[in-house]
């Protein structure tokens, strides 16, 4: 039988990028994402590429009512769900902590933090019923140390690493595995987010060195999930060869080819 991988935040970037790679390797896929348009995309590119059954779910993590409507409805043969990948998140504005915008304060707690429970909540009791599963967590070096005017989005990111140690501490007794996933740049659209649709200042954080791609991410988190079942990788920092802190970058003064 065919596991099953749910991802959510698959429209774009890291989940994307697992989506496929998961696809490719036999899985069926539950993916979700806030863009009715681009998740329908997904599901037929994924379907006609790789032949799998992909059951797309549109809603917003921040919105409780939203995740509730959409997994508690779901036909009970997908509620089997092998591997959990919470990979929803975004960041706002880049401010010291006295000229911050609330309104994006509140979209990164809600996103990061209580999104990533919501959806958890629902997808652990289904696990633990089954006494099998594995949720990774999708973290970030922001979540290991902070930068200046990263000061919100860092501290959602330290709770997620917190989250992550504290879910492998609860679903221990019922041989659940639970990871968290902890990149370094990654040339996404997460900064052009970050900037408000700035594509040009976006660009230039990743300018002068080579980041990490969607791809290599998925593909180590490819890894970590096809460990053996004895076998755990409770934390994997993934950095650019470039990058040696969230502030220290070996750059070359030109844009990296």
């Amino acid at each position: 039988m065919k596991k099953i991988a749910l991802i959510t935040g698959a429209t774009s970037g890291i989940g994307e990028a697992c989506a496929a790679v998961f696809a490719g390797h036999g899985y069926r896929l539950l993916v979700t994402g806030r863009r009715a348009d681009r998740l329908q995309e997904l599901a037929t590119r994924l379907k006609h590429d790789y032949g799998t059954d992909v059951l797309p779910l549109c809603f917003d993590v921040q919105n409780r009512s939203a995740v509730e409507a959409a997994l508690l409805h779901i036909p009970e043969e997908w509620q089997n769900i092998d591997l959990f990948i919470n990979n929803a998140g975004l960041s706002l504005g880049l401010d010291p902590i006295d000229k911050g915008n609330p309104d994006d304060w509140d979209i990164m707690l809600n996103t990061n933090v209580k999104g990533l429970l919501y959806v958890t909540g629902i997808v652990s009791k289904w696990m633990v019923r089954r006494r099998s599963g594995h949720i990774i967590n999708i973290g970030s070096i922001a979540g290991k140390e902070v930068y200046p005017n990263g000061n919100v989005y860092c501290a959602t990111k330290y709770a997620v690493d917190a989250l992550n140690k504290g879910m492998r501490v609860d679903l221990l007794p019922y041989g659940i595995k639970v990871s968290g996933i902890h990149p370094g740049a990654v040339s996404t659209a997460f900064s052009e987010v970050r900037f408000k649709g700035d594509a040009a200042r976006a660009k230039n954080v990743y300018a002068g060195f080579t980041p990490l791609s969607a791809q290599d991410v998925a593909d180590a988190i490819f890894f970590v999930a096809s460990c053996p079942v004895h076998v755990n990788i409770n934390d994997l920092v993934i950095m650019p060869t470039a990058q040696a802190s969230t502030t220290q970058f070996f750059k070359t003064g030109l844009d990296a080819a």
